[in-house]
């Protein structure tokens, strides 16, 4: 089964950390939430606290399999450090599995590698994906090779399905 890495800090959607894990825990991948904060305690778009495992200092991106980056604001205060980048490079670089969701991609335009890329997200930070070389489209799952992206809660399921796929 695959050790599943889920970048994220404070201002998460938290629907799109919560529904992804469970899914990937429940068919018998382990999960490691990782922040970049000081403190292993975050706070959700709506309140709701998790308390994250692991910080990006103490890991290594070759000792997982797959990575998560819900949205929310989360992904973009992720950009503030750029440990957090080289971590997420790691992954797109070796063409392991990259799920992200709504604001998710956003944070991957930090990698420089997301040109050729097909993608998807919410809808205010497509312009910064284009930009970045990827393909925009409006669907609620998009599979590039490694990568999956989905734009909104909503699209929740399809990109839950399409994740467990890759895994």
């Amino acid at each position: 089964m695959a050790k599943v890495a889920v970048l994220v800090t404070d201002m998460v959607e938290e629907v799109e950390l919560t529904d992804p894990v469970k899914a990937y825990e429940e068919a018998g991948h382990s999960v490691t939430l990782v922040n970049s904060n000081e403190d292993s305690k975050i706070t959700g778009k709506n309140g709701e606290t998790f308390t994250t495992d692991k910080n990006v200092n103490d890991v290594k991106p070759e000792d997982f399999d797959a990575l998560l980056v819900p949205g929310g604001f989360s992904p973009d205060m992720l950009r503030a450090d750029p440990k957090n980048a080289e971590f997420a490079a790691h992954f797109m670089k070796e063409e392991k599995p990259v799920f992200a969701i709504c604001h998710g991609p956003q944070f991957l335009v930090d990698t420089d590698l997301l040109k050729g890329h097909e993608v998807t997200s919410f809808v205010s930070v497509r312009k910064d994906l284009e930009n970045a070389g990827a393909t925009v489209v409006d669907k609620e799952v998009v599979v590039s090779r490694h990568l999956v992206t989905s734009r909104v809660p909503d699209d929740i399921p399809a990109f839950n399905k399409e994740s467990l796929n890759l895994l």
